[in-house]
Protein backbone atom coordinates (compact mmCIF):
# COMPACT_ATOMS: atom_id res chain seq x y z
CA UNK A 1 0.00 0.00 0.00
CA UNK A 2 2.72 2.13 0.89
CA UNK A 3 4.35 1.70 -2.44
CA UNK A 4 1.33 2.56 -4.40
CA UNK A 5 1.02 5.94 -2.43
CA UNK A 6 4.83 6.68 -3.42
CA UNK A 7 3.95 5.52 -7.14
CA UNK A 8 0.44 7.91 -6.95
CA UNK A 9 2.22 10.91 -5.46
CA UNK A 10 5.62 10.54 -8.08
CA UNK A 11 2.93 10.48 -11.26
CA UNK A 12 1.24 14.00 -9.63
CA UNK A 13 4.87 15.22 -9.41
CA UNK A 14 5.49 14.13 -12.80
CA UNK A 15 2.05 15.70 -14.16
CA UNK A 16 2.36 19.13 -12.64
CA UNK A 17 5.54 19.06 -13.74
CA UNK A 18 5.12 18.49 -17.43
CA UNK A 19 2.02 21.10 -16.86
CA UNK A 20 3.89 23.69 -15.48
CA UNK A 21 6.48 23.37 -18.29
CA UNK A 22 4.13 23.37 -20.98
CA UNK A 23 2.57 26.78 -19.37
CA UNK A 24 5.60 28.10 -19.58
CA UNK A 25 5.96 27.33 -23.38
CA UNK A 26 2.77 29.30 -24.15
CA UNK A 27 4.05 32.08 -22.08
CA UNK A 28 6.88 32.20 -24.11
CA UNK A 29 5.84 31.49 -27.58
CA UNK A 30 6.13 34.77 -29.65
CA UNK A 31 2.65 35.82 -31.15
CA UNK A 32 3.67 36.44 -34.96
CA UNK A 33 0.52 38.94 -35.40
CA UNK A 34 2.23 41.32 -33.02
CA UNK A 35 5.29 41.16 -34.80
CA UNK A 36 6.04 44.64 -37.57
CA UNK A 37 8.76 44.08 -40.25
CA UNK A 38 8.57 48.05 -41.08
CA UNK A 39 12.31 48.75 -40.32
CA UNK A 40 13.51 45.32 -42.59
CA UNK A 41 14.46 46.33 -45.78
CA UNK A 42 12.41 44.66 -48.28
CA UNK A 43 14.82 44.95 -51.59
CA UNK A 44 17.57 42.76 -51.99
CA UNK A 45 19.85 40.47 -54.32
CA UNK A 46 19.39 37.11 -55.02
CA UNK A 47 22.74 35.15 -56.62
CA UNK A 48 22.41 31.82 -57.74
CA UNK A 49 25.34 29.35 -59.28
CA UNK A 50 24.17 25.91 -60.52
CA UNK A 51 24.71 22.52 -62.24
CA UNK A 52 22.35 23.20 -65.56
CA UNK A 53 22.04 20.16 -67.23
CA UNK A 54 20.03 19.27 -69.86
CA UNK A 55 16.62 16.38 -69.00
CA UNK A 56 15.06 14.07 -72.12
CA UNK A 57 18.58 14.61 -74.01
CA UNK A 58 18.96 12.29 -76.92
CA UNK A 59 22.19 9.72 -76.79
CA UNK A 60 22.99 11.46 -80.10
CA UNK A 61 23.81 14.95 -78.30
CA UNK A 62 27.40 14.45 -76.43
CA UNK A 63 27.65 16.88 -73.80
CA UNK A 64 30.62 17.62 -71.61
CA UNK A 65 32.31 19.09 -69.23
CA UNK A 66 30.70 21.13 -66.61
CA UNK A 67 27.42 22.79 -67.74
CA UNK A 68 27.14 26.46 -65.26
CA UNK A 69 24.38 28.52 -64.54
CA UNK A 70 24.45 31.61 -62.95
CA UNK A 71 21.33 33.51 -62.15
CA UNK A 72 20.96 37.20 -60.70
CA UNK A 73 18.11 38.74 -59.37
CA UNK A 74 16.68 41.77 -57.47
CA UNK A 75 13.87 41.05 -55.23
CA UNK A 76 11.61 42.64 -53.37
CA UNK A 77 9.99 41.02 -50.41
CA UNK A 78 6.43 41.62 -48.89
CA UNK A 79 5.58 39.42 -45.50
CA UNK A 80 2.33 38.60 -44.88
CA UNK A 81 0.75 40.76 -41.68
CA UNK A 82 -0.79 38.24 -39.62
CA UNK A 83 2.13 35.28 -40.29
CA UNK A 84 5.16 37.27 -41.16
CA UNK A 85 7.46 34.02 -41.08
CA UNK A 86 5.82 34.05 -45.01
CA UNK A 87 6.18 36.37 -47.31
CA UNK A 88 5.75 36.71 -51.49
CA UNK A 89 8.68 37.74 -53.23
CA UNK A 90 9.00 39.32 -56.65
CA UNK A 91 11.40 40.51 -58.97
CA UNK A 92 13.68 40.71 -61.89
CA UNK A 93 17.14 39.51 -63.59
CA UNK A 94 19.52 37.74 -65.69
CA UNK A 95 20.45 33.81 -66.30
CA UNK A 96 22.98 33.23 -68.30
CA UNK A 97 23.35 29.50 -69.06
CA UNK A 98 26.35 27.33 -70.60
CA UNK A 99 26.31 23.47 -71.83
CA UNK A 100 29.81 22.51 -73.40
CA UNK A 101 29.77 19.77 -76.29
CA UNK A 102 32.00 16.84 -77.32
CA UNK A 103 33.38 16.56 -80.67
CA UNK A 104 29.64 18.27 -82.58
CA UNK A 105 28.96 21.00 -84.21
CA UNK A 106 25.66 22.70 -83.62
CA UNK A 107 24.41 24.25 -87.15
CA UNK A 108 22.43 27.02 -85.08
CA UNK A 109 21.66 29.68 -87.97
CA UNK A 110 19.87 26.34 -90.20
CA UNK A 111 22.58 26.56 -92.92
CA UNK A 112 22.78 22.65 -93.72
CA UNK A 113 19.14 21.74 -93.02
CA UNK A 114 16.06 23.82 -91.92
CA UNK A 115 16.57 22.64 -87.97
CA UNK A 116 18.31 22.61 -84.83
CA UNK A 117 21.20 19.48 -85.95
CA UNK A 118 24.01 18.82 -84.01
CA UNK A 119 26.16 17.00 -86.16
CA UNK A 120 28.75 14.57 -85.00
CA UNK A 121 31.99 15.64 -86.48
CA UNK A 122 34.53 13.30 -84.39
CA UNK A 123 36.09 12.14 -87.79
CA UNK A 124 36.44 15.34 -89.36
CA UNK A 125 38.23 18.65 -87.83
CA UNK A 126 36.85 19.72 -85.09
CA UNK A 127 36.98 22.29 -81.90
CA UNK A 128 38.33 21.16 -79.28
CA UNK A 129 35.85 23.16 -77.05
CA UNK A 130 32.58 23.81 -78.50
CA UNK A 131 29.93 25.84 -76.29
CA UNK A 132 26.27 27.13 -76.40
CA UNK A 133 25.20 29.79 -74.51
CA UNK A 134 22.07 31.81 -73.90
CA UNK A 135 20.88 34.81 -72.09
CA UNK A 136 17.75 35.34 -70.54
CA UNK A 137 15.70 37.72 -68.59
CA UNK A 138 13.60 36.74 -65.99
CA UNK A 139 10.64 37.61 -63.52
CA UNK A 140 11.25 35.46 -60.91
CA UNK A 141 7.77 35.12 -58.04
CA UNK A 142 8.25 33.25 -54.75
CA UNK A 143 6.32 32.45 -51.66
CA UNK A 144 8.88 32.32 -48.65
CA UNK A 145 8.77 30.74 -45.39
CA UNK A 146 11.69 32.73 -42.26
CA UNK A 147 11.73 30.40 -39.34
CA UNK A 148 12.70 33.70 -37.61
CA UNK A 149 11.92 36.86 -39.94
CA UNK A 150 13.79 39.50 -36.95
CA UNK A 151 16.53 37.24 -37.38
CA UNK A 152 16.57 36.18 -41.05
CA UNK A 153 20.73 35.41 -41.17
CA UNK A 154 20.23 33.00 -38.66
CA UNK A 155 17.05 31.46 -39.54
CA UNK A 156 15.61 28.35 -41.49
CA UNK A 157 14.27 29.22 -45.00
CA UNK A 158 12.39 27.75 -48.11
CA UNK A 159 10.68 29.04 -50.81
CA UNK A 160 8.67 27.69 -54.04
CA UNK A 161 7.63 29.51 -57.03
CA UNK A 162 7.62 29.91 -60.99
CA UNK A 163 9.58 32.45 -63.18
CA UNK A 164 8.96 33.89 -66.65
CA UNK A 165 12.06 34.17 -68.78
CA UNK A 166 12.68 36.19 -72.42
CA UNK A 167 15.83 35.09 -74.43
CA UNK A 168 18.00 38.00 -75.03
CA UNK A 169 20.64 35.95 -76.56
CA UNK A 170 22.03 32.37 -77.99
CA UNK A 171 25.19 31.39 -79.75
CA UNK A 172 27.85 29.02 -80.05
CA UNK A 173 31.51 29.58 -79.46
CA UNK A 174 34.41 27.30 -80.80
CA UNK A 175 37.82 26.99 -79.46
CA UNK A 176 41.48 25.77 -80.75
CA UNK A 177 40.31 23.48 -84.51
CA UNK A 178 41.76 20.43 -84.34
CA UNK A 179 42.15 16.94 -86.61
CA UNK A 180 40.12 13.26 -85.64
CA UNK A 181 43.14 12.87 -83.93
CA UNK A 182 43.30 16.25 -81.74
CA UNK A 183 46.21 17.58 -83.42
CA UNK A 184 45.92 21.47 -83.98
CA UNK A 185 44.97 22.81 -87.03
CA UNK A 186 44.75 26.57 -86.61
CA UNK A 187 44.48 28.30 -82.81
CA UNK A 188 41.13 30.66 -84.04
CA UNK A 189 37.65 30.98 -82.03
CA UNK A 190 34.51 31.06 -84.02
CA UNK A 191 31.07 32.43 -82.79
CA UNK A 192 28.00 31.94 -84.30
CA UNK A 193 24.54 33.90 -82.87
CA UNK A 194 20.62 33.16 -83.35
CA UNK A 195 17.81 32.67 -81.79
CA UNK A 196 16.24 31.27 -84.68
CA UNK A 197 15.59 27.53 -83.00
CA UNK A 198 15.05 28.33 -79.63
CA UNK A 199 11.72 29.12 -77.74
CA UNK A 200 11.53 33.05 -76.70
CA UNK A 201 9.72 32.42 -73.66
CA UNK A 202 11.09 30.00 -70.60
CA UNK A 203 8.85 29.10 -68.41
CA UNK A 204 10.35 27.41 -64.95
CA UNK A 205 9.11 26.15 -61.76
CA UNK A 206 11.79 26.25 -58.72
CA UNK A 207 12.54 25.63 -55.02
CA UNK A 208 15.17 26.28 -52.40
CA UNK A 209 15.72 25.26 -48.96
CA UNK A 210 18.27 26.54 -46.46
CA UNK A 211 19.74 28.04 -43.22
CA UNK A 212 20.85 32.01 -43.12
CA UNK A 213 22.19 32.90 -46.33
CA UNK A 214 23.53 30.08 -48.01
CA UNK A 215 20.35 27.35 -49.57
CA UNK A 216 20.53 24.56 -52.12
CA UNK A 217 18.33 25.38 -55.03
CA UNK A 218 16.75 23.75 -57.98
CA UNK A 219 15.17 25.13 -61.34
CA UNK A 220 13.03 23.17 -63.70
CA UNK A 221 12.03 24.21 -67.52
CA UNK A 222 8.64 22.76 -68.00
CA UNK A 223 8.47 23.86 -71.44
CA UNK A 224 10.90 23.49 -74.85
CA UNK A 225 13.75 24.63 -74.81
CA UNK A 226 14.33 24.04 -78.72
CA UNK A 227 10.83 25.18 -80.27
CA UNK A 228 8.70 22.28 -81.44
CA UNK A 229 9.66 20.44 -84.59
CA UNK A 230 13.11 21.84 -85.08
CA UNK A 231 15.14 19.75 -82.65
CA UNK A 232 15.10 17.33 -79.63
CA UNK A 233 13.22 18.08 -76.77
CA UNK A 234 14.95 18.71 -74.09
CA UNK A 235 14.58 20.67 -70.70
CA UNK A 236 16.73 22.55 -68.57
CA UNK A 237 17.09 21.45 -64.86
CA UNK A 238 19.48 23.70 -62.93
CA UNK A 239 20.51 22.45 -59.08
CA UNK A 240 22.71 24.66 -57.35
CA UNK A 241 23.65 27.11 -54.76
CA UNK A 242 21.77 30.57 -53.98
CA UNK A 243 23.56 33.18 -51.79
CA UNK A 244 20.67 35.79 -50.25
CA UNK A 245 19.57 37.88 -47.43
CA UNK A 246 16.29 36.92 -47.59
Amino acid sequence: MKNAILLFLSFVVIAQTRAQDTDSLKKTKKDWSKVSLANRPKDHFLVQVGYGFWTKKPDSVKTTGTPLSVNFYFMMDFPFKSKPQYSVAVGAGLSFNMQNFNKTYIDISGSRADRLSFINVADTNHFKKYRLSTTYLEAPIELRYCSDPLNSLNSWKGAIGVKVGTLISAGTRGKTLVNKTENTVNAYVLEEKSKRYFNSTRLSVMGRVGYGIVSVYASYQINNFIKEGVGPDVRPLQVGITISGL
